[in-house]
C-alpha cells in the first residue's frame, strides 16, 4: 500500500526567552529543530526568541549555536521568518542572516493555506499597561535603537541586566488584565488588516479564543511561553494545534 503524502503545514514558536542559564530551554528547541521543524513548510518565530539580545555583535558561543540550529533547519528548505518581541527587538539583519531568517515587519498578514491571518508579537495589543506602552513607543524609535547599538557591549549587557530586574519588578505589580490584551485592539487590528485570524505571543497565555468580529466569526490564537516546556503551534489547512514538548530528563 502507498503512504499518502503529508499535507503541507506550518510551526509557530514565541517566547523562548533562551538564555546561558536555562539549557532546558535550548535543548528542546535544539531537539524540535532537529526532529519536528524539517518536516514543516515554513516556521514562524513571533518574537522574545530570547531572554535578551543587546545586539548582533554580541558573538557569544551561546547565540552562535543557537544561530547554527537555525541555519541547519534553513538549510533543509524549512523557511524561517522572524517578528521582533520586546526582548528581541535590537536584533538586526547581521543575526538573521547568521540564522537565516527572514525578518518581517511588527504586524503582517499572510495567507495560510487559504485563510489569510494576521501575525505579530502581541505586545502592542496590551495597551492597559501605559508604563510599558510608553517604553515600547521609545525602544521602536528610529534613534534610540542607534543610542543603545552605539554603546560598548559590556555597557549594553549592565543596561540589560537592569532592565530585566525592574521588569521582574514591575510585573509582580501589575494585575492580570493589564497584563493581558485589551479585547478592543483585537477587534480593532482584526478589522484594520481585514482578516478573521491572529496568532501572537507575548501573554504566555495559550489558548484559541473565539472572537465576534462584528458579527462574523474570528478566532485569536495565543502562543505559549517555553519556560516549563516547549509550547509549538501546527497549522495545515483544516487545523490550528496547539502542542507542548516536554524537556528532556535531567
Amino acid at each position: 500500500m502507498l503512504a499518502m503524502p503529508q499535507q503541507p503545514f506550518t510551526y509557530f514558536i514565541s517566547d523562548l526567552h533562551l538564555s546561558v542559564d536555562r539549557p532546558d530551554i535550548s535543548q528542546c528547541l535544539f531537539t524540535f529543530l532537529a526532529e519536528q521543524a524539517p518536516k514543516a513548510q515554513a516556521l514562524y518565530i513571533l518574537g522574545d526568541l530570547f531572554e535578551v539580545w543587546i545586539g548582533d555583535d554580541d558573538l557569544s558561543p551561546f547565540n552562535l549555536q543557537i544561530a547554527a540550529a537555525f541555519k541547519a533547519l534553513a538549510d533543509q528548505g524549512v523557511a524561517i521568518y522572524f517578528i521582533h518581541g520586546n526582548r528581541d527587538f535590537l536584533l538586526r539583519k547581521r543575526f538573521a542572516q547568521r540564522a537565516g531568517f527572514t525578518i518581517l515587519p511588527e504586524q503582517v498578514v499572510v495567507d495560510l493555506y487559504g485563510t489569510p491571518t494576521l501575525l505579530m508579537h502581541g505586545d502592542e495589543l496590551c495597551t492597559l499597561d501605559i508604563a510599558y506602552q510608553r517604553f515600547r513607543k521609545k525602544a521602536r524609535s528610529w534613534w534610540w535603537p542607534r543610542i543603545i547599538l552605539s554603546l560598548p557591549l559590556t555597557t549594553r549587557r549592565k543596561i540589560a541586566e537592569n532592565g530585566r530586574k525592574k521588569s521582574q519588578q514591575n510585573l509582580q505589580k501589575l494585575s492580570d488584565d493589564i497584563m493581558d490584551v485589551t479585547p478592543e485592539e483585537v477587534l480593532k487590528a482584526l478589522r484594520q488588516h481585514g482578516v478573521t485570524r491572529l496568532i501572537h505571543g507575548h501573554t504566555h497565555r495559550p489558548a484559541v479564543h473565539q472572537v465576534d468580529l462584528d458579527g462574523q466569526a474570528g478566532e485569536r490564537i495565543v502562543l505559549g511561553d517555553w519556560y516549563d516546556q516547549g509550547s509549538i503551534l501546527k497549522v495545515d489547512a483544516q487545523h490550528c494545534e496547539l502542542t507542548q514538548q516536554a524537556f528532556a530528563s535531567a
